[in-house]
């Protein structure tokens, strides 16, 4: 009976300490968004919790309130990293959040930037946002078919490297006097008349249009962030009865405010990046990393299309048929 009882605590005990082992060997990723509203971070999770789940990795997800809230993802970084995350991927708020990042690294956990490069992260899985500016600049360079610029803003906000990039980078592809893409100030050229920080929202895209006609009622061209950004200045110039006077550019590659406003002629154009692809890199990394200790590195293009619904000359781009199939958001 004793022998029997040993016997049977041995195989507990054993069968115990092989589910700690199999506990501690899972692959625990964060994912951390700037917001869990916009559609693209709403893709950008899905397509995390769809590769974690193909890997057998378990994914935790959290996100700020708004843009620009580091508060929140800052406090996300340190739980996930308390819940046995070994790898965080995350799209940076602002640079508040570098000495969580660099105080984690030290704890052996790897941090990858998604869509939004942040000083310290070991490696960076993104679209080439000055590329994108750069699109849609020489997109509304041919669409003025010679005619001077008079170009509104809608910017994201100061100091922010993704809204630098994509400003400045529309500036250059225009062929206008812009900063490079290291910069993470907005350039203004004499042909920019009036710049607003729509923080990437409709309703703040709409206030900002409003405001620019004030200062100005001969605009011709608008950049817009991101494309509810440019969705809301389209109302604004509706309202004032100019929306067919103004060529209206926009980034990112949503179905309804991106390529079906395309489609509509709501949006001249805009650069489509591909939020699905920067998760799944972002977990395959993460699983990676659990497996041989090597932390990623350097950058990595995740890609940018053109759509347009009526094609220039010298300016490559998809139609918004082809670009329907690889939209993202409802």
């Amino acid at each position: 009976m004793k022998k029997s009882t040993t016997l049977a605590l041995t195989a507990i005990a054993f069968a115990a300490s092989a589910a700690s082992s199999a506990f501690a060997a899972e692959t625990v990723i964060g994912l951390i968004t700037k917001t869990d509203s916009n559609p693209f971070f709403v893709k950008m999770k899905e397509g995390a919790e769809a590769a974690a789940k193909k890997a057998g990795a378990k994914l935790l997800s959290a996100a700020g309130k708004q843009d620009g809230d580091t508060a929140s993802q800052i406090s996300a970084m340190e739980n996930m990293v308390g819940a046995g995350a070994k790898t965080i991927l995350i799209t940076s708020s602002g640079d508040a959040i570098i000495p969580t990042i660099k105080k984690i690294q030290a704890q052996g956990v790897q941090v990858i930037a998604l869509d939004s490069p942040v000083d310290g992260a070991d490696a960076l899985f993104a679209t080439n946002n000055y590329k994108a500016g750069e699109l849609i600049g020489a997109y509304a360079k041919a669409a003025l078919k010679g005619k001077a610029p008079i170009i509104a803003t809608m910017d994201l906000f100061p100091g922010h490297p993704v809204g630098a990039q994509r400003h400045n980078g529309f500036l250059a592809g225009y062929g206008l006097k812009s900063l490079d893409a290291k910069s993470n100030e907005l350039a203004q050229p004499a042909e920019v008349v009036c710049m607003a920080d729509s923080f990437g929202d409709a309703a703040k895209g709409q206030t900002g249009m409003e405001n620019c006609l004030q200062k100005n009622p001969n605009i011709n061209v608008v950049y817009a962030i991101n494309e509810p950004a440019a969705a809301g200045a389209y109302k604004a110039l509706k309202a004032a009865g100019k929306e067919k006077d103004v060529v209206i550019l926009g980034v990112d590659g949503m179905c309804s405010n991106g390529v079906r406003n395309v489609e509509k002629g709501v949006i001249a154009a805009t650069s489509m990046q591909y939020p699905l692809k920067m998760a799944a890199m972002g977990v395959a990394a993460g699983v990676q990393y659990a497996k041989d200790g090597k932390r990623q590195s350097g950058y990595t293009d995740t890609g940018v299309d053109l759509v347009a619904a009526k094609p220039v000359a010298g300016v490559k781009s998809i139609d918004t048929k082809q670009a329907l199939t690889q939209c993202w958001g409802d």
